[in-house]
């Protein structure tokens, strides 16, 4: 697994494998427990590819009962849990551990409760990100975030991740469009934050687990806000000559006051591979791609239409497309959307990297990525949430060359630096997981993430959810504040972590 270091597997639970293995077929009777190699093979990994390890046993419960026996049963015997959704994640969040109990919800699979009255759709967690919209759009109705994976991405890893896509700039990440959730801690108490009301009183901690990745309790219900479709919408494909221009064209349409449903940026690589598998009608003759979606009453959409066309030419803009059809929109999109796969066709492997930072420091950004390239000798596709300024550059990579992987690392690692010199943060939607774990201290110091861990205690004192995950060192609760960050750089950083 390259450099990567994880907690050691622990050889008291290990040892105790066969017991534990035979006590989950009893809370979970049937085919919801795998243990054989081979079956445990399709769990190895999530999205994040690069990172592989068998867990110790594979669990599938179907039941909120099933659940909370198990995990009352992990926190008695202090066994590690970690939660899986569908395995989506981009940053190794749902990495399996050799002496872990990996938890899949996938079985969570049911819409629960459509709520037109109170624009509400209740599910199980295993239900789609694109399922929640699919019960619901004949009535007119859509769920907002939109994740690419969505085809694929449960509504509860999305809670995980906090996860957005390109409709997130103006209807906002999940965070903005859950409205509660029941859970299980790791005594196995079955908790509900929030419900179909706007605000729940006292503390936020229903904002506090969405975006825990899988760090303070198993996500077993979701309730999310659904919107009405909107009256019109239309998208904008804005060609240029240089990625700058594009990024200033950015700047310049949220600065005019203009909000678009959606504002993605693609630049040449990313272009040319999505058109070669989508045919989405692409221009191949210019350096970076803008698609601005404008939405709501017919009159606005074209007056803004015309506001971010005349944008777009005073930064010298080579090409302007308007759909003039559904159809035409959503083909604008599906290169978009199939950005990802497209560039899989076009390189042996990709680190996928996620980082955020000011809408102004785009050009900036965008310039300091062409130079770490060319100190990489990698090439590197770049597709962003425009509007949000979340970027999520694609670094190419052949995992079958001796240092490439190492390289690819590295490079993303500098990105990541890059991101949080100019006053971004290290992660916009993906989250942390392994990939970004040893970058925390770059972004927050020692109080930080101190102060991080103690919430984490107060759920997981004996840190069983996924450990290895978000923070570069654990250690136990009563050890707090022992561990010493000056100057981005933890003490002695020869010694392994993890």
């Amino acid at each position: 697994m390259s450099g990567l270091k994880m907690p050691l597997p622990d050889a008291a639970t290990l040892a105790r494998r066969a017991e534990i293995v035979a006590d989950m077929r009893i809370i979970v009777p049937g085919e919801g427990v795998v243990d054989a190699e081979n079956a445990m093979r399709v769990f190895e990994t999530d999205g994040l590819t690069a990172y592989r390890q068998l867990p110790m046993v594979v669990v599938l419960p179907e039941t909120v009962t099933q659940v909370s026996r198990i995990l009352k049963y992990c926190g008695e015997r202090n066994i590690k849990v970690v939660p899986r959704g569908a395995g989506t994640s981009l940053s190794g969040g749902a990495l399996p551990l050799a002496d872990a109990v990996l938890l899949v919800m996938s079985r969570f699979n049911r819409i629960l409760d459509i709520d037109y009255a109170n624009r509400t759709v209740t599910a199980q967690p295993g239900v789609t990100n694109l399922g929640i919209t699919h019960a619901v759009e004949q009535d007119g109705f859509y769920y907002a975030p939109d994740p690419s994976s969505q085809i694929a991405c449960s509504i509860g890893g999305n809670i995980a991740e906090n996860s957005g896509g390109v409709h997130s700039l103006k209807y906002g990440l999940t965070a903005s469009n859950v409205l509660g959730i029941e859970m299980v801690l790791i005594s196995g108490e079955v908790v509900r934050l929030g419900g179909k009301h706007l605000d729940a009183e006292g503390y936020d901690l229903l904002g506090l687990m969405t975006g825990s990745e899988g760090l303070l309790g198993v996500v077993t219900e979701v309730t999310v806000r659904i919107l009405k479709k909107p009256e019109t919408a239309r998208a904008v494909l804005l060609g240029f000559a240089s990625s700058e221009e594009a990024g200033q064209c950015v700047a310049d349409i949220i600065g005019a006051g203009i909000i678009p449903g959606g504002m993605e940026m693609m630049d040449r690589p990313a272009i040319h591979a999505a058109e070669d598998f989508v045919q989405a009608g692409y221009p191949l003759d210019v350096e970076a791609l803008l698609i601005v979606e404008l939405d709501g009453p017919a009159a606005e959409v074209d007056h803004l239409i015309g506001e971010v066309e005349a944008i777009a030419k005073r930064n010298g803009s080579t090409t302007c497309q308007i759909s003039t059809s559904e159809a035409e929109r959503m083909n604008f999109w599906a290169g978009r959307k199939a950005a990802f796969p497209a560039v899989g066709r076009i390189s042996p492997d990709y680190l996928c990297m996620d980082g955020t930072i000011p809408r102004k420091e785009l050009p900036k950004v965008l310039a300091g990525m062409r130079e770490l390239s060319e100190k990489y000798g990698l090439r590197v596709a770049n597709v962003f949430h425009a509007g949000d300024g979340n970027l999520h550059p694609l670094i190419l990579y052949d995992a079958n060359k001796d240092d490439e992987l190492a390289r690819a690392e590295a490079f993303g690692a500098d990105i990541l630096r890059l991101c949080v010199k100019v006053g971004g943060v290290l992660t916009g939607e993906h989250g942390v997981g392994v990939e970004k774990r040893d970058l925390m201290p770059e972004m927050f110091t020692e109080e930080d993430l101190n102060q991080q861990i103690r919430v984490k205690c107060a759920f997981d004192p004996d840190h069983l959810f996924n450990p290895g995950k978000v923070f570069p060192q654990l250690h136990r609760c009563a050890e707090m504040g022992r561990m010493h960050v000056h100057r981005g750089q933890v003490a002695f950083p020869d010694i392994p972590r993890f």
